[in-house]
């Protein structure tokens, strides 16, 4: 059974605390390049970024902040943002992302889940604040990144951020160890309130050195980090394996489809990140002189989109695609290994050097027959590699780990090599006339149709008892076109998906619904269900390759 190879991390196990990691690189790297704010920027040192870092935690001490308290950083990327997570580390204090596009009821949840009483955020984010400011009764203080006009509050005390920043250039000694809480990260929240995740030290690096073994990572690479910093894409995908490996990591404020490859360029980037469909978003762009023009050798896609790989290296040359498969709760679980023929579709193979996992029924927990689909549940090997709970939620800490047993809510399936394939969240499956349907394999077929964006795949109640579900596919076309094809679109899917996964319904919508890390809201896709703006291939009469050969057969 083929399993990741096993590895020695950068640093030893008692070494696995951010501040830790920082100072060894300001001391044995001082000068090497480590952060730039856009490729325009001036690149800052280790030892640059450590003594930035070292002059905003004792501001942090000043104020009050004590090791193990919550601070919230309510931001939009920025490189403050990265200087004030990673002063929080230095003394013990816990940072708290909360997307910037949180308002109302959402950003209350998250802020009171945290019982912060300091607050990192904009001018702008005021208004946001004032809002929910009576809601919000524990926060005191707001120290505000940037100019502009600041919303009256009645009670939480606005102040410059910049008055953070001491004289004070030597470390805070604050003594850590990898068990202390580094930070806590909230997930999307699909299906309900998000869930604040609790990473130890030990957790956030192990997370981090995952990603340097996978991209082989080293002090030469430049990568680029253009994701939401307060998901752990920018934060432990990127950012701090660029700490870890001694590289330069280039920050961005968001993702650009159209300067993907003029920013490689410009930057000299040698390896970057792809979440989602931005890789379908990329290839949908113009062609420029920036295809080719760039370094980049590795691109960690999350998750590969099945069909674009071939596409994308046509246009814009030879590049080496990775793959793994985790949670912010759980770290990588699988992964490629270098030079490993990887089947269509695989998510990796087990790192069994860190953890164990099996497939179970959801319903009873009980292991499936091999080569089946089950939800995936996990277990470390190792202390302090995955999450410790969910902040101030026992009951949903309790139920994601009944029976000892991490449960991911991810469906999957093996190969009898040891090659993991996601098939869909188990919340998300469909199933059509007694076959089971991975909603993430339609959509990558989707998604590579001519005019098609984005795609989400959902199920909707059949027509006959007992049906089930029938696919619904809600599309988003790319931009210049204004009009789908609906039976081409149909035709495509036949040819290249088994019948019984060809949608029957279509919708064309103008955007997905998404939360603040990207993801889809499928739960609000589902509760809309059939519209009047639904295209049903049914009642268009479109008929399947299968259907008309079976018609053919009936004739004759």
């Amino acid at each position: 059974m083929l399993t990741y190879p096993h590895f020695e991390p950068h640093f030893p196990r008692d070494q696995w605390m951010l501040p830790t990691v920082l100072e060894h690189q300001a001391r044995v790297r001082a000068n090497r390049n480590f952060l730039s704010w856009t490729d325009a920027g001036t690149p800052l040192t280790f030892a640059e970024v450590n003594e930035r870092v070292n002059r905003l935690a004792h501001g942090f001490i000043q104020q009050g902040v004590k090791k193990g308290e919550l601070v919230v950083l309510y931001l939009p990327n920025s490189l403050e943002f990265v200087l004030a997570w990673f002063a929080l580390a230095k003394i013990g204090a816990v940072e708290t992302p909360i997307g910037d596009v949180q308002k109302g009821a959402f950003l209350e949840h998250q802020v009171n889940l945290s019982k912060a009483r300091i607050i990192i955020t904009t001018p702008e984010l005021t208004a946001r604040l004032a809002e929910v400011e009576d809601n919000i009764p524990l926060v005191e203080r707001a120290f505000l990144i940037g100019e502009g006009e600041v919303a009256p509050l009645k009670r939480i005390r606005t102040q410059p951020f910049n008055d953070l920043y001491t004289d004070n250039t030597s470390n805070p000694g604050v003594k850590l160890t990898p068990r202390d809480t580094a930070a806590v990260l909230y997930t999307s929240g699909t299906t309900g309130l998000s869930k604040g995740v609790v990473m130890s030290h030990s957790h956030f690096y192990f997370f981090a050195e995952e990603d340097v073994q996978l991209m082989a990572l080293t002090e030469d690479d430049v990568h680029m980090a253009m994701f939401p910093f307060f998901h752990g894409n920018a934060q432990f995908l990127t950012i701090y394996p660029c700490m870890i490996a001694g590289a330069h990591c280039v920050l961005y404020p968001k993702f650009s489809a159209s300067d993907f490859f003029g920013r490689a360029k410009r930057s000299g980037a040698t390896v970057a990140n792809l979440i989602g469909a931005t890789m379908s978003f990329i290839c949908a762009t113009p062609p420029s002189e920036n295809d080719r023009g760039h370094r980049l050798r590795t691109i960690y896609a999350a998750p590969l989109a099945l069909g674009l790989a071939k596409t994308f290296t046509d246009r814009f040359g030879e590049i080496e695609f990775m793959d793994g498969f985790g949670q912010t709760e759980i770290s990588n679980i699988f992964q490629t290994p270098r030079g490993a023929k990887r089947p269509e579709g695989a998510s990796g193979v087990l790192m069994d050097q860190w953890f164990e996992v099996k497939l179970v029924d959801p319903e009873t927990d009980e292991e499936v027959p091999e080569g089946q689909i089950g939800e995936l549940v996990v277990r470390h090997k190792v202390p302090y590699t995955m999450c410790t709970e969910y902040l101030g939620m026992p009951e949903k800490t309790v139920e994601a780990w009944r029976n000892l047993w991490f449960h991911t809510g991810d469906a999957m399936r093996r190969d009898a090599e040891g090659w993991y394939y996601f098939v869909d969240r188990v919340k998300d499956a469909l199933r059509r006339r007694g076959e089971n349907i991975s909603s993430f394999e339609v959509e990558s077929v989707v998604r590579t149709y001519k005019s098609v964006a984005e795609c989400a795949v959902i199920g909707v109640p059949a027509d006959e008892e007992a049906g089930e579900n029938e696919v619904k596919a809600c599309v988003v076309l790319k931009e210049g076109e204004t009009s789908l094809d609906y039976a081409d679109l149909i035709a495509w899917c036949d040819a290249r998906m088994p019948s019984f996964m060809v949608p029957r319904y279509i919708e064309v919508l103008p955007f997905l619904p998404q939360t603040p890390s990207e993801k889809v809201k499928k739960k609000e896709l589902r509760e809309a269900g059939v519209t009047p703006q639904t295209w049903d291939r049914l009642k268009a009469g479109v008929k399947l390759q299968s259907e008309l050969k079976a018609a053919g057969k009936s004739s004759a």
